[in-house]
């Protein structure tokens, strides 16, 4: 079975990219925003949507990035293979969603939602100079990294 994940890369003025950070039923994993793609919905049109719940953020969907063009099995469900395609996105109002500066950084309230879902979220910005495959854990993402870095989309 295929699973068919969107995610956006989000770059902001003073030149951050931003991450989430998530507790996955134990595993933390340092990620790019994004999620499921669902049936009968489009690639941007997915996108839009996660940004939307996940950090209540309008976004516009830009350029194609990345699409997965090798195996990836997934580590969540060993009967899935993973297929991911990656946008630049860019923040059409202010981000209001709270940022936090150190990795894995939950509060109180995200822990209650980890108990009752089994994973939460946080989202924060990386400086370009420190942002590199070693930021990320998912290994779709590392090569999206370096796809990024290589571009200079600053």
């Amino acid at each position: 079975m295929f699973n068919i994940r969107v995610y956006g890369i989000l770059i902001n003025e003073q030149k951050q990219v931003l991450v989430s950070d998530e507790l996955i039923r134990g595993m933390p994993i340092t990620k790019f925003p994004g999620g499921g793609l669902e049936s009968g919905e489009g690639t941007r049109d997915c996108l839009q949507r996660e940004f939307k719940e996940e950090m209540d953020l309008h976004v516009e969907v830009g350029d194609h990035i990345y699409t997965t063009d090798f195996f990836q099995l997934s580590a969540f469900n060993p009967s899935h293979q993973i297929i991911s395609i990656y946008y630049f996105a860019k923040a059409l109002e202010p981000i209001c969603t709270p940022l936090r500066i150190k990795p894995f950084d939950f509060d109180e309230a995200q822990m209650e939602v980890y108990k009752a879902k089994g994973e939460t979220e946080t989202f924060r910005f990386i400086d370009w100079n420190d942002f590199s495959a070693d930021t990320v854990t998912l290994p779709i993402d590392k090569i999206v990294v370096g796809i990024v870095r290589e571009l200079g989309k600053v």
